[in-house]
């Protein structure tokens, strides 16, 4: 099909470049020929009247009107693929839809372990792929490359619609046999021992209770910063270091490890764990039913 005299088929080639940085690997990706994957790059030049991707030793890299062109080509595509693929009517137990779910570990255990437990019985079919949240996780919504962000209320993508999934508390995590823990722990005991902290992505960006504590200025002793909240308890276990975790998470992983809690020892916010969607999204049946199963897991955890 052609539109305004381009082949609409080509987006899709360009897309391709422009994630693959590769005319052998966009072919492969897209099930075309190398020859006909160079041959479309050529009528994208042609039309564009630019080069789109350049050769810079063994890569290609993209020119800068690509790259400004991309996003737009993005979204374009993803409200394609949204219109034909989203059915107006959504049954679970015949559907064998994949849904793609940005959110931590600690959200993958508080959450989306028993709901994948519950689509086993009322879903069967349906798939569930999860992606650690990092510094492209609001692009990826916003592209429609993730079906849902769940994520603090502070990180949420600006411009589209949220809702509240649960309300959690943070609680100080330790070694169980950790003598802090024997006569009350108090301000100065946390500030004074060891931390476990967790940050994601390139950026390194810290979760909630690591951010906020950072904002409230009283600087901690730092001795590992790890990349997942289920990590945390490894560097904690027989020695005297501490971690800031998700009440939630704790009671899970307190059944594998040894661990001992207290509540924060002084004032600290609560957190509000959001469900977010893009705007275009807000009528798709699939994805209200999906959001309604997981305020339901919450709710009963």
């Amino acid at each position: 099909m052609r539109f305004k005299g381009l082949d609409l088929n080509l987006l899709v080639v360009f897309e391709a470049l422009m994630e693959t940085r590769s005319v052998t690997r966009a072919a492969e990706r897209i099930g075309l020929t190398q020859p006909a994957t160079s041959a479309a790059l050529r009528r994208l030049r042609d039309y564009f009247h630019d080069d789109i991707v350049v050769a810079v030793g063994k890569r290609m890299h993209p020119t800068p009107f690509a790259e400004g062109l991309y996003p737009q080509i993005q979204q374009a595509l993803r409200g394609v693929e949204r219109a034909i693929t989203t059915p107006t009517a959504f049954d679970p137990a015949t559907s064998t839809r994949r849904f793609r779910i940005i959110g931590s570990d600690y959200i993958m255990v508080a959450v989306l372990v028993p709901l994948i437990e519950r689509f086993a019985r009322t879903a069967p079919g349906v798939r569930v792929e999860i992606v650690q949240p990092n510094e492209h996780s609001a692009a990826d919504l916003e592209s429609g490359k993730a079906d849902l962000l769940v994520t603090p209320e502070p990180f949420l993508a600006a411009g589209h619609p949220h809702e509240l999934l649960f309300v959690e508390e943070q609680v100080v995590v330790g070694w169980a046999e950790n003598p802090i823990f024997a006569h009350g722990l108090t301000e100065d005991d946390f500030y004074a021992a060891g931390h476990v902290t967790v940050a994601f992505g390139a950026n390194r960006t810290p979760g909630f209770a690591d951010s906020t504590l950072a904002r409230m200025g009283r600087e901690r002793l730092v001795e590992v910063t790890v990349s997942s909240f289920a990590s945390a308890p490894w560097f904690i276990e027989g020695t005297r270091r501490l971690a800031v975790l998700h009440e939630r998470l704790v009671r899970q992983i307190a059944r594998r490890f040894n661990l001992a809690t207290a509540p924060m020892p002084f004032e600290f916010p609560t957190m509000l764990e959001m469900i977010q969607f893009h705007q275009s999204r807000a009528d798709d049946a699939g994805l209200t039913w999906l959001r309604q199963q997981m305020r339901e897991i919450a709710e009963a955890a």
